[in-house]
């Protein structure tokens, strides 16, 4: 026999034994009684009986043991020890099967054990198996083991939450340092736990005998008061709650609260059950929080004041006075509720004040604190009591105004700002000059929203400064679709520049006598996914607000100069290529640094700066670089010149290698004689101070010849050659077209132009 077989096998219920041991004595029908009787009461106790005879190989499980492990009545084990053994929790299994030896063997130290099962639905079942043998062979070992199985599942639940009860309720204590203390009326003993006994500090007493010295801890003052208090609520069998001093073993003063209530345990003993606490510091802290009210109170009106004055600086600016961003939203839904209901029209005027910037970096931060200042008065001036003005930040400000007709009276309030604002303003003996913009939106109607007329304004506002500064704008669609293509197009470009859209195109200049190629622009262009290719006119202004200009040339630079190797590579050498650079390029510091990277042949590269970047007050950073750039041997032309403001001073002290004369001053020379009187007055200038002259605009054969006889250096124009790829050069160059009849030259322009159509639409 295997003793060591679990009480688990398959079912024998069909061979159910008598409930009790005496079946052989009673007829059949007592035996169904009392067997009945019997099933019955096992039923309703919830205990799971199991019977396991070794000697006939026969085992027994009852419906409820069945029941217990999610099993159906009519259901059979497999008897399977190992694959039972496998429902066991893994933390019990090494136990179980100790357990299931021992109470085999009949030791009474496993006639009841605990342990989990595997339920059918998944769960942890808790079991506790009561067993023990009822049947020996003649050496002693087990023929039969009888038991039950019960589940105990909802009472170790219930357990380990009143443990978990008990730890948190004992945790408590121990955080909020509570000591606690029971009563036994009716047998006149007390005991206090080891919390207590230390918050009286009551060293050499042990939970029975603290209370004896519990009296004379307690303040002598409060002594009489805390021991009356007591004595009276054990007579009145009710709880109590009161503060009183003690004065601790060591000396030391602390304010006690104590809390205790009163019961009737199952025994019917009167207890009365308490808790003490040390309350010191939370009484100071109250004593002070009542000082503090106290004066609080004290000085109700002079709070109520200041918060008054908090409610308006949370809701004006600082330094003008006017009404800050917070309150305009607050106003604006006011004003725009008010519009709809009375069918009025809401106008909104965006102010930005122009050269502000200028007159606080020049002056200092007081000045243009000064100029705001002035800017609110004048503000709040030119409008009626019932508008509202508001500094939403920085130099900005707006304006509201309900208005019945539209626009005309809201223009000349625009205008009277505008005009004011411009006068000069005197500051510590300074003449401050600045202006101001202003965009205008109006809505009226049910369906008037704030929000979108305050974007309007600013959209107007956009508008106003791109056209020129110190003037008005009313908002339209029509600058509403000119804000989102600028917007669209800023995207295309950023993008144009990831994926590498920007390519040089090239034109040839030539020498005036010879009509040898003397040098070569580079010009930007943008090869457009959709719009082919685009000239600077269609995205430069748009570059420069998105500050890319100087990333722009630096690419077509790098390229430029990786073109003019290859050129030299098929045999066409270049004299030297000419490129654009961008004022904001000059005032990079790390130019130099990046030029000297890119290891530019000295004299064969020069940079093209427009005129107004050389005039005599550029800044120190452009002034450095510009000296670099000699350094690296980097020549420098003059741009456009004749159309800005150059002075001969300017101009000697840059130096410039080149000026080109711009394209206005060339077109009408064989028409003009004044034009070709000034174009020879800058030959002359030039020839003086020993820099060569190039003429733009070349178009046809008789600004080539007036250019001669005038004595310029060289040409450059459609006349001679046109923008081309880089690829095209150096067979431009080898058929040297430029030289031919006009007719022929004229065609081979046209096939060049063709070529340059399809490069683009590729």
């Amino acid at each position: 026999m295997k003793q060591s077989q679990p009480p688990k096998a398959a079912d024998a219920s069909r061979d159910e034994p008598a409930a009790d041991g005496f079946a052989s004595y009673t007829d059949d029908s007592d035996i169904a009684e009392r067997e009945s009787r019997w099933n019955y009461a096992l039923v309703g106790s919830g205990l799971g009986v199991w019977d396991h005879n070794y000697r006939l190989d026969k085992k027994f499980y009852s419906q409820t043991w069945k029941s217990i492990r999610g099993m159906a009545p009519d259901e059979q084990a497999d008897g399977d020890y190992e694959a039972w053994l496998q429902l066991v929790h893994p933390d019990d299994r090494d136990f179980v099967v100790n357990a299931i030896e021992r109470q085999n063997a009949g030791d009474p130290d496993y006639h009841v054990f605990e342990y989990r099962e595997r339920h059918r639905d998944g769960r942890w079942v808790w079991i506790e198996c009561r067993g023990a043998p009822v049947e020996w062979d003649e050496s002693g070992a087990a023929q039969r083991v009888v038991g039950t199985d019960t589940d105990i599942t909802a009472r170790k639940e219930t357990g380990e939450m009143l443990a978990q009860l008990s730890r948190r309720l004992d945790l408590a204590l121990q955080i909020s340092d509570i000591g606690v203390f029971e009563a036994d009326i009716d047998h006149e003993t007390v005991e206090w736990d080891d919390r207590l006994i230390a918050i009286y500090g009551l060293k050499g007493f042990d939970r029975r005998t603290a209370v004896t010295a519990w009296p004379q801890a307690i303040h002598p003052d409060d002594r009489e008061r805390v021991l009356g208090t007591v004595e009276r609520h054990v007579h009145d069998q009710t709880g109590f709650n009161h503060e009183f001093r003690i004065v601790r073993g060591d000396g030391a003063e602390r304010i006690i609260r104590a809390r205790g209530a009163f019961f009737v345990d199952g025994n019917g003993c009167r207890k009365l059950i308490g808790a003490n606490w040390d309350v010191t510091e939370e009484v100071a802290l109250r004593n002070e929080l009542q000082r503090a009210k106290d004066l609080a109170e004290a000085r109700n009106r002079e709070l109520e004041a200041a918060k008054e004055n908090i409610e308006h600086l949370a809701l004006h600016d600082y330094l003008t006075g006017l009404p800050n961003r917070r309150y305009l939203d607050k106003m604006v839904e006011a004003y725009s509720a008010r519009c709809r209901e009375e069918g009025t029209a809401l106008a909104i005027l965006h102010i930005d004040l122009d050269r502000f910037k200028q007159i606080n970096d020049t002056l200092g931060h007081r000045a243009g604190d000064h100029m705001l200042k002035h800017a609110a008065r004048v503000l709040r001036d030119s409008i009626r009591a019932t508008d509202f003005v508001a500094r939403i930040g920085g130099d900005e400000f707006v304006i509201l105004c309900i208005v019945d007709t539209a626009s005309k009276k809201i223009a000349t309030v625009a205008e009277r700002i505008i005009r004011e604002l411009r006068k000069p303003i005197k500051y510590e003996g300074h003449d401050c000059r600045f202006g101001a913009s202003i965009g205008i939106a109006i809505d009226a109607g049910a369906r008037l929203d704030e929000k979108q007329l305050l974007l309007n304004a600013d959209i107007a506002l956009y508008r106003a400064k791109g056209s020129g500064r110190n003037r008005h704008e009313f908002f339209s669609n029509a600058a509403r679709r000119s804000i989102l293509t600028a917007k669209r197009l800023a995207d295309e470009i950023l993008i144009g520049l990831e994926r590498n859209e920007f390519v040089p195109f090239y034109q040839p200049q030539f020498d005036a006598r010879t009509l040898d190629i003397a040098g070569i622009e580079t010009l930007a262009r943008w090869q457009h996914p959709e719009h082919g290719l685009l000239a600077p006119d269609r995205f430069l202004d748009i570059a420069e607000d998105l500050d890319v200009v100087s990333t722009i040339d630096a690419l077509i630079l790098e390229r430029a100069i990786a073109d003019r190797k290859a050129w030299i590579g098929e045999g066409f050498a270049v004299p030297r290529i000419s490129v654009n650079v961008s004022g904001r390029r000059l005032s990079d510091p790390q130019l130099g640094k990046k030029l000297r990277s890119l290891k530019i042949e000295p004299g064969t590269v020069s940079f093209e700066l427009l005129e107004s970047i050389s005039l005599d007050d550029c800044d120190d950073a452009v002034a450095a670089n510009l000296k670099k750039l000699k350094k690296l041997g980097i020549d420098i032309e003059v741009d456009d010149f004749g159309t800005g403001h150059a002075s001969i001073v300017s101009l000697l002290r840059l130096s410039p290698k080149t000026l080109k004369i711009d394209r206005e001053l060339i077109g009408r020379l064989p028409q003009s004689a004044e034009q070709r009187k000034l174009v020879r007055s800058i030959v002359e200038i030039g020839r003086s101070l020993n820099i060569l002259v190039t003429a733009e605009g070349v178009e046809t054969t008789d600004h080539v010849r007036i250019l001669q006889e005038i004595g310029c250096d060289m040409l450059q124009g459609y006349a001679l050659a046109r923008p081309m790829p880089a690829r095209q050069i150096p067979a431009f160059a080898r058929e040297e077209g430029w030289r031919r009849p006009e007719g022929e030259a004229r065609a081979l322009q046209r096939a060049l132009r063709r070529s340059v159509s399809r490069t683009a639409s590729r």
